[in-house]
């Protein structure tokens, strides 16, 4: 799997998802198996790029090559900008998002929005792959099948963006209007790949290897992009790439690894946000983690009243500890 000039190690990707996939999680799930991560999406606006958000977003220290950063906005100019400020910065690889379909996004004219003015996509596109063209830089584009199901033009962006250059199309199998309701399709992004030469990507409710497997096969993509499934589940990757290989089900983590995992990762995001947010920010991770294992929601409904990262990290060691079969501890 290449995305221009980069060489990838397997065609199992993780999707960015905005306040998950930051550089403490992208780290952890290229380590398990994911071949490629795709940072959350940063703001084209230049006044919001010493915000601290943005600059957490754009923060790459020590990640593993190729870095790719996604870039969201609907002004070709400051798109085209963003591309360079975050190329000077690091990244190897652009991704232009025109898939996120939250409200806060759509409503400036960006994210899935854009897909209602063809016209407009064209000249992001344009705009930002002339500005990486001459530092070498692939542009990627994630996008959804269009703004609603009564508009389904992924075929006609799909095209018009492979015409512009973009060396590699993530596409997800919703509509904007669909949000993440429903069941994705597959249909559209069997027929793009058929109609592209570039690498297609396929997005949307693969949640096991057995699911990776098939919608390859049906669709003929050249990789799986997962999002959700690996919330709390980042060896969901090296389990798929196994599946995808030999055929074989890799075995889930036992208590131990997944102990080692999480406490590994929480001290990784302590050290990325700091002690106030590093907190709050960990606590969704925590319940994803433990979601499923017995006890682990009981346990985590006391995560709010834990105020410091050194007791919470304590907190989630001590409940590992109770038994192999982990228990919810007492209030």
């Amino acid at each position: 799997m290449r995305i221009g000039p980069h060489s990838l190690p397997n065609n199992v990707f993780v999707a960015p998802m905005a306040g998950v996939t930051d550089r403490p999680y992208r780290q952890l799930c290229k380590r398990l198996g994911a071949g490629h991560a795709v940072s959350e999406m940063a703001a084209s606006n230049p006044k919001l790029w010493d915000s601290v958000k943005t600059s957490r977003r754009i923060d790459h220290a020590g990640e593993i090559e190729p870095i790719a950063v996604q870039i969201a906005g609907g002004d070709p100019a400051m798109m085209a900008e963003a591309a360079r400020f975050n190329v000077e910065r690091g990244a190897r690889i652009i991704d232009i998002n025109m898939g996120c379909p939250v409200k806060k996004v759509c409503n400036v004219l960006a994210g899935s929005a854009l897909l209602r003015d063809e016209d407009l996509v064209a000249r992001i596109i344009d705009a930002v792959v002339n500005a990486c063209a001459p530092l070498g830089v692939p542009v990627t584009l994630k996008t959804r099948t269009g703004w609603c199901r009564d508009s389904r033009n992924a075929m006609r962006v799909a095209t018009r963006a492979e015409s512009l250059g973009i060396a590699a199309l993530a596409l997800h199998g919703r509509t904007r209007q669909d949000l993440y309701t429903g069941q994705a399709e597959y249909d559209t992004i069997r027929a793009v790949k058929a109609e592209l030469k570039i690498p297609v990507i396929a997005n949307g409710d693969i949640c096991t290897p057995e699911q990776a497997r098939d919608v390859l096969q049906y669709t003929g993509a050249d990789a799986v992009m997962i999002g959700r499934a690996a919330q709390g589940r980042p060896w969901i990757f090296r389990e798929v790439d196994h599946f995808l290989r030999t055929g074989e089900k890799l075995a889930p983590p036992d208590h131990k690894e997944m102990r080692e995992l999480l406490l590994e990762h929480l001290e990784d995001h302590y050290r990325f946000y700091g002690e106030y947010t590093g907190v709050r920010t960990a606590r969704k991770h925590i319940g994803w983690y433990l979601a499923d294992l017995p006890g682990g929601p009981a346990f985590c409904a006391g995560m709010n009243q834990i105020e410091n990262t050194r007791e919470q990290w304590q907190a989630v060691a001590d409940w590992f500890d109770q038994s192999d079969e982990p228990r919810a501890l007492a209030a």
